[in-house]
């Protein structure tokens, strides 16, 4: 593509994805403080409106930007009591695993600052998030585990983004054992899940690539008899082979 015709082309990738924000938001001004008034009622009602609020964004993203999703599951589908491994690449996979994983009651492992955003930290919170300094080291860890066990205990799937941060297409970082560390006290199996989000929601960007992300949900790992590292190095191992199959770094060359 010619350079005029290319510019052209991601300016009108950036105003779909600005027009795309602009109902988003509005979602979230309208369904967020009914989330947060419904911390009174029964949580399965919580999940009701926040699976909607995924479904609705979701359709936003396909109908605005041309991006759409296929899942493809590798075992069973999860149950309750689980915990989720997932690659962390995009802002896609933290509102759309809500009606991927539908069957499930997620809690989120987060950042301790999110709870402070008005509205969608308060919705955080009434959802039964586990809140974390991620400052305060092996204490963090320990609550996790402590707060980890009793949602678990109660039918509720853990999700953790094992990599602590978004990474970007093609590299690898440590994974970090907190949701390991987890499974091995709690002997919940875990799920392994990878996606291509981060090739067409690349982060800190506007542009929503137009396509189709490929979400992989791995067979369940047996935590059982295992160590915290043994059941890392089986989550990241499968994820990351995956990552290498759906990966292309030159999708979007420009």
């Amino acid at each position: 593509m010619n350079e005029a015709p290319r510019r052209y082309f991601k300016l009108a990738l950036k105003v779909r994805g600005l027009l795309f924000w602009v109902p988003v938001a509005l979602c979230v001004a309208v369904l967020g403080p009914v989330v947060c008034a419904s911390a009174v009622v029964p949580i399965g009602w919580r999940y009701v409106i926040v699976r909607l609020w995924a479904r609705l964004t979701l359709y936003l993203l396909r109908i605005v930007c041309g991006l759409g999703y296929r899942v493809h599951w590798h075992g069973e589908k999860p149950a309750g009591g689980s915990i989720i491994y997932c690659k962390h690449a995009s802002t896609w996979e933290t509102f759309a695993l809500n009606h991927v994983l539908s069957q499930l009651r997620l809690v989120w492992v987060v950042k301790r600052e999110l709870l402070r955003i008005p509205i969608f930290g308060w919705g955080l919170a009434a959802m039964n998030s586990i809140a974390i300094n991620r400052a305060s080291g092996r204490k963090a860890v320990d609550q996790m585990v402590e707060q980890g066990r009793q949602r678990l205990a109660h039918g509720m799937s853990v999700m953790v983004f094992p990599e602590g941060t978004r990474v970007r297409p093609g590299t690898r970082v440590r994974y970090k054992l907190g949701g390991a560390i987890l499974a091995e006290a709690s002997g919940a199996p875990v799920v392994p899940v990878a996606h291509n989000a981060g090739d067409y929601w690349p982060r800190h960007s506007l542009i929503k690539w137009p396509g189709e992300v490929e979400v992989h949900v791995g067979p369940m790992i047996d935590s059982r008899g295992k160590s915290a590292l043994q059941i890392n190095a089986e989550a990241e191992s499968w994820i990351e082979s995956k990552m290498a199959e759906i990966t292309r770094l030159d999708r979007f060359p420009y």
